[in-house]
């Protein structure tokens, strides 16, 4: 087993284990500010990690993949519950570091079974690159940055 982690250690570039060094810090820091500032505040720094910056085209896409499959791996290993919130507020402050414009929505769903549910994703450039698989269950009731449409 030991062998197996090192072998695939060793076939990454330096990007992918600083991308991934990164994650775990962002991972932290998103969870740390999920856990003790007001959901207010972690709004208003999601507005501004998500704003500003560029969209990378369809060929330069690299980065935003990196930087969800380096949260993702986290997430999955961290001894905390690192949910979607805290991987996408990660995302979008490696996404804002690279200078690509993000988008975090916020939504809710009701169920019968099991209630009030939230949900949060990420996009870029109107496609979604985190949390997509059950973002469409989810009614959105905000992004940060804002729609300016919906100001």
């Amino acid at each position: 087993m030991k062998n197996l982690v090192f072998s695939r250690f060793r076939r990454w570039d330096g990007r992918t284990i600083l991308a991934v060094a990164e994650a775990l810090i962002f991972l932290t820091a998103a969870s740390l500010a999920i856990r003790l500032l007001p959901f207010r505040r972690v709004a208003r720094l999601a507005a501004q990690w998500g704003g500003g910056g560029r969209l990378p085209s369809a060929s330069d896409d690299a980065p935003v993949r990196t930087c969800c499959w380096a949260v993702d791996r986290w997430a999955r290993r961290v001894p905390w519950k690192a949910v979607c919130f805290q991987q996408g507020v990660a995302v979008q402050m490696m996404l804002h570091r690279r200078r690509v414009r993000s988008k975090l929505h916020y939504g809710l769903a009701q169920s019968p079974d099991t209630g009030l549910k939230a949900h949060v994703w990420i996009s870029v450039g109107g496609q979604v690159v985190l949390g997509g698989r059950t973002s469409e269950q989810f009614v959105c009731l905000a992004t940060f940055p804002p729609d300016r449409s919906a100001a």
